[in-house]
């Protein structure tokens, strides 16, 4: 008779978990509840109760040129999968440094105020040179880009304006103000933004629907009330206010702008990355993510670890009695359940000894170095 390796198929898992709950047939648990117990403990239990070693792996997305921030949901892209950041948030669980722009290691932050503190985000107020007639709605021209006005010394420097921080203003007849905000138009081939933004009225229905998905048709022909654009490289805008700005009233513009060049900073802030100094042309950015395990479809698949798979036999069989409110045979199960954990986190206790603290003695690279022999004066004894 041959003898077979043991079976770590979802298969496996599936008549493990139908003899811990003592549900063999299909009447008592279907195999689609089954399944859905199962992946639900993969994908979600799983990688909260424990961030293995093998989930740790290096990431990488490009910069856009004048994007300062880079989303990782699924409806910023414009329906641009294909987009190495779409849905980065639900298929990586966290993000670690090292971070690596360009090949530099580069300052990583999750605070804002720090982040900020040292790239802030001062507006630009100036007047466009346009007044209010008390009739006319629309305006045009071009805000003040200046490379010279920006980095005296570097006016050789690509320049622009910051994305999501454009505000037009003025005051109508009645004294009450009037605005348009920008939002960038996605690009439908890269799921990136492009250099034109398009303006709303923020109080209107059209900014909100922008903001849950976002523009895709830059506003360049007639414009209606309440909308607009501005070129980001260019500084060009044409705007349509929703109220005539009052007689004599000027039409200012509030804007950051933004010397381009190579990124030196990275924040990660409301599911968001945004870089610094914004930049110039594409750029490889990398980091060290926890991905989150994928589901297992077929009967035949089995878990990323083979050694996984009497831990989620025992972590959806949990899941069952749960729901059955069958408190009893939860504890039963629990100290084997432990136990499998404790089985699978070994790889990565093991993993993790071979590596020492780092010391300015350990970081060095050979075996002589200019206090002696493996960092010490005296030799290796």
């Amino acid at each position: 008779m041959a003898i077979t390796a043991p079976s770590a198929t979802l298969q496996a898992i599936q008549t493990k978990v139908r003899r811990l709950t003592r549900s063999p047939s299909t009447s008592q648990l279907s195999d689609s509840d089954l399944q859905n117990y199962i992946n639900t403990f993969v994908v979600y239990d799983f990688p909260e109760h424990l961030r293995m070693f093998n989930n740790r792996t290096t990431y990488t997305f490009y910069t856009n040129p004048g994007q300062d921030r880079y989303p990782t949901d699924e409806v910023s892209f414009a329906g641009v999968i294909t987009n190495p950041l779409y849905n980065f948030q639900n298929n990586f669980i966290s993000i670690h440094s090292p971070v690596y722009m360009a090949g530099y290691n580069s300052f990583f932050t999750q605070s804002r105020e720090q982040f900020f503190g040292i790239y802030p985000k001062t507006n630009s107020i100036a007047a466009t040179g346009a007044t209010g007639n008390g009739v006319s709605t629309i305006f045009s021209g071009v805000v003040n880009t200046a490379q010279s006005s920006l980095v005296p010394g570097q006016s050789n420097q690509a320049a622009g304006i910051l994305q999501w921080e454009v505000l037009f203003d003025s005051i109508d007849s009645n004294g009450l103000g009037v605005t348009l905000v920008d939002v960038p138009v996605v690009s439908t081939l890269t799921g990136n933004n492009t250099e034109i933004g398009n303006l709303y009225d923020p109080n209107s229905s059209l900014y909100q629907a922008a903001l849950a998905t976002p523009p895709t048709v830059p506003f360049l022909g007639p414009l209606l009330p309440g909308t607009g654009y501005i070129n980001y490289n260019t500084g060009q805008f044409n705007i349509n206010f929703t109220t005539a700005p009052g007689a004599g009233q000027p039409i200012n513009s509030q804007t950051v702008f933004q010397v381009l060049s190579l990124p030196q900073a990275l924040l990660f802030y409301d599911n968001t990355f945004f870089v610094r100094p914004v930049p110039d042309q594409p750029y490889r950015i990398q980091f060290e993510a926890y991905m989150r395990p994928t589901f297992l479809m077929a009967t035949n698949q089995t878990p990323q670890l083979e050694e996984w798979w009497q831990y989620i036999a025992y972590g959806a069989a949990k899941k069952i009695f749960e729901d059955r409110m069958d408190l009893d045979s939860v504890a039963l199960i629990l100290p084997e359940y432990q136990k499998q954990e404790q089985l699978c986190l070994r790889r990565t206790i093991v993993q993790n000894t071979n590596e020492r603290t780092a010391t300015i003695y350990t970081e060095q690279t050979t075996g002589y170095s200019g206090s002696g022999f493996w960092g010490w004066s005296g030799g290796p004894f």
